[in-house]
């Protein structure tokens, strides 16, 4: 590949021995031929470097061409140099995946004197502008924060001339409708780098400060290639489109245009028909809405081994979920686009230290963040489009690892599930081995965690509608009746006792089922297999006795006292789960316009229920009306 020395070490320090498929792709075109580059390549396959390094490699070639003229020319060569001046801009859609790049640019450059700034929103403005005043030749931010300190005219966020690289990480997400209205203005700030005349912002004695520099654009995303237009487009080699009437930034192509790209632009499309990382391996859980968070427990429960992000596609739902989960024990970290900036940070690394951590999170979290060892999606609510599907299943199986994703699948969701599945073109997938004989113990703590929950959040919100009271009260300057009779106030006092006893009495029972270990339906004690044996409990006995019999082997046949050994379930991870004993696969051919003729069926039946129900009033209310005559 050619790479400068002092980053080909910078690169053995991080432990990269080969580049990746659209690193590989990306390098020479980018850092030898400056060409514009349009990537699309899967999840976890290493975008972030596939534009990181050519612009590294660039700056550095640059710095040392600077310094060879300097040589030969002395204070002459100065009005080559761009130091000072912004070189780099790097824009994503969301605050976590900013922060990533900026430590994956960091770690890259360290030692090479280039300097990478973080500026997203939810941080103090104030720092931002102190980091900004050092000059660092990239910046890597949100739409938003760039925008509000680029309008209040940051001097090194405007200046603009001799900006070498504009990058636009997860492209897709930015033109959705109605997102980032803030990159059209940025878009439009930038310098028109082939018409000199035109579309400058800057004056004209602060353009001549610095040299002014041919701009290099990289658009990137693992799911650009879902868009059967621009399939259309990659085939044909152009980047050009036809101009929105609305003039927004609505579509990849428009966007590209844009951002000033230029015709001989470098189209590296690497994804499959999948899109989904190979490693991946797909399954679902077929249940009713009502029995998800049971199915949920299950999975968290006697599979949690290993990392595991649970997906939502509402507030409401995560925040159920997490008390649930909390209530019976288990360790979960929360993330949603409504928490604080430093809330944020402090969850995601919570889940980082934790080698059996479970994040419940949104869609905030699908895109880009590259989180080591996650061996598990489970998808709780289906997301709304198949890109969003394909990024909540990229943060597992990423650089050549594999993982598992599992779809928890309600009735209602059955025809959504059937079409992402044809986006990928999937002929089937696999059903998740489930133990049911587990499931009653499971339903048992799950049905006294949701009695807990219900007791608490009515206690909860007394309490807040009585503070909200007094404190309005309170500010008005106003004397509260006190409308209760003393026997209301004692029953009030009773009512309140009984339910604390109530609360109490439930919580020392799940303390009680918790502080033991799951037991199947039908369990004997007197027998280690009195009811039978799981493939998963046959697979570990199985690898315990080769253990012994190498460990014999080793030792020459010394017999020696050995430790007590603890063989469950509740050690394999979904994945390994999924492998073992999982035989039933379910084919996806034909199934819509099954599902279609069944959902017709049952809007049918419902109709005539309806009416039935509505002519059997009708008739009664008749009846009543002779009776009372």
């Amino acid at each position: 590949m050619r790479l400068h020395p002092l980053l080909m070490k910078s690169i053995y320090h991080l432990g990269f021995k080969e580049p990746t498929k659209i690193q590989k792709a990306c390098f020479t075109v980018a850092a030898f031929q400056g060409k514009d580059v349009i990537g699309a390549a899967e999840t976890g396959s290493g975008k972030t470097l596939a534009f990181g390094l050519p612009i590294l490699q660039r700056l550095l070639d640059e710095r040392e061409k600077v310094g060879k003229l300097f040589a030969l020319k002395g204070e002459e060569a100065q009005k080559y140099s761009a130091d000072g001046y912004l070189r780099a801009l790097i824009i994503t859609p969301t605050r976590e995946l900013a922060l990533q790049v900026t430590e994956h640019l960091k770690n890259a450059a360290k030692n090479l004197g280039v300097r990478v700034v973080p500026i997203v929103g939810g941080m103090s403005s104030a720092k931002q502008e102190r980091l900004l005043k050092g000059k660092p030749e990239i910046v890597v931010g949100t739409p938003g924060r760039l925008w509000e300190l680029m309008s209040a005219g940051e001097k090194h966020l405007v200046e603009l001339q001799c900006l070498s690289f504009f990058v636009l990480d997860e492209a897709d997400r930015m033109v959705e409708g109605g997102h980032f209205r803030e990159l059209q203005s940025i878009i439009d700030m930038l310098p028109v780098t082939d018409k000199p005349n035109e579309g400058k912002t800057q004056s004209s004695d602060t353009v001549s400060d610095g040299p002014k520099k041919k701009r290099q654009t990289f658009v990137f995303s693992a799911t650009i290639a879902l868009s059967s237009d621009f399939r259309k487009k990659l085939k044909r080699g152009s980047s050009k489109s036809k101009q929105s009437s609305s003039g927004e930034v609505n579509s990849i192509e428009v966007l590209s245009e844009r951002a000033g790209m230029r015709d001989s632009v470098a189209i590296v499309d690497l994804t499959t028909a999948a899109i989904l990382a190979p490693k991946i391996e797909e399954s679902f859980i077929r249940c009713e809405e009502e029995d998800k968070d049971a199915y949920l427990y299950y999975l968290l429960s006697v599979h949690g081994q290993g990392r595991t992000i649970v997906f939502c596609t509402s507030v409401a739902a995560l925040r159920h979920i997490c008390a649930l989960l909390k209530i019976l024990g288990v360790d979960v970290c929360k993330l949603n686009a409504d928490m604080k900036q430093q809330a944020r940070l402090k969850a995601m690394d919570r889940f980082r230290s934790s080698e059996n951590g479970v994040l419940v999170a949104t869609d905030v979290v699908a895109r880009g963040i590259d989180i080591k060892n996650v061996r598990t999606i489970i998808h709780y609510q289906l997301p709304h489009s198949a890109e969003v599907y394909v990024h909540r299943s990229g943060r597992t199986a990423r650089a050549f690892a594999d993982g598992c994703s599992i779809a928890l699948i309600a009735p209602n969701d059955t025809s959504k599930f059937y079409t992402l599945c044809k986006s990928f073109s999937k002929e089937s997938v696999k059903i998740f081995p489930l133990d049911s004989s587990l499931m009653p113990d499971v339903k048992k703590r799950l049905s006294l965690a949701r009695q807990i929950d219900q007791i608490e959040r009515k206690g909860s919100r007394e309490r807040v509608d009585r503070t909200w009271l007094e404190k309005h009260a309170e500010l008005m300057e106003l004397e509260l009746d006190e409308d209760e009779s003393e026997e209301e106030k004692v029953d009030n006092v009773r009512q309140r006792k009984a339910t604390s006893a109530q609360l109490k009495k439930l919580k020392e029972e799940l303390s009680s089922l918790l502080s033991r270990p799951m037991q199947p339906k039908k369990f004997s004690d007197r027998y280690f297999a009195g009811r039978g044996m799981s493939p998963l409990l046959q697979n570990q006995l199985a690898e315990l006795t080769n253990q012994k019999q190498q460990q014999q082997v080793a030792s020459g046949g010394d017999k020696k006292r050995r430790k007590l050994v603890v063989v469950s379930q509740n050690c394999i991870e979904p994945l390994q789960a999924l492998r073992d004993g999982s035989k039933e696969v379910m084919s996806m051919k034909g199934q819509s316009a099954d599902r279609r003729r069944d959902i017709a069926t049952l809007r049918k039946k419902k109709k005539e229920e309806k009416i039935g129900r509505r002519d059997q009033r009708r008739d009664q209310k008749k009846k009543r009306k002779l009776m009372a005559s």
